[in-house]
């Protein structure tokens, strides 16, 4: 992660996003080290498993959690932080072997 300059951590996995205040509170309240959530990732993920295969999902946050406020998302931050963080992953990758970790 240290390359990258990512974080690791947890990511809810929810089936709609959360968009008022109050359900962001209970969320930070119950799972206060969530580094964020997401609808898609945990698919993914089962998905890889069952078929052997290994899995790592990339992130960014262009909104934090709560109410919707469209005009303060950073999404072309969000897709700059993207861009930097993949091209830095290969190299860091280059002859990692899942089944050694």
């Amino acid at each position: 992660m240290a390359a990258t300059g990512a974080r690791s951590g947890a990511v809810l996995t929810v089936s709609t996003v959360t968009g008022s205040a109050e359900r962001a509170a209970t969320l930070r309240h119950r799972h206060p080290t969530a580094l964020a959530e997401a609808m898609e990732g945990f698919g993914v993920a089962e998905a890889a498993v069952l078929h052997g295969v290994p899995v790592m999902e990339v992130r960014a946050v262009s909104n934090p959690v709560g109410p919707r406020d469209r005009a303060a998302w950073r999404i072309g931050d969000a897709l700059d932080a993207l861009t930097e963080g993949f091209g830095k992953l290969g190299p860091v990758l280059t002859g990692w072997n899942p089944h050694d970790s």
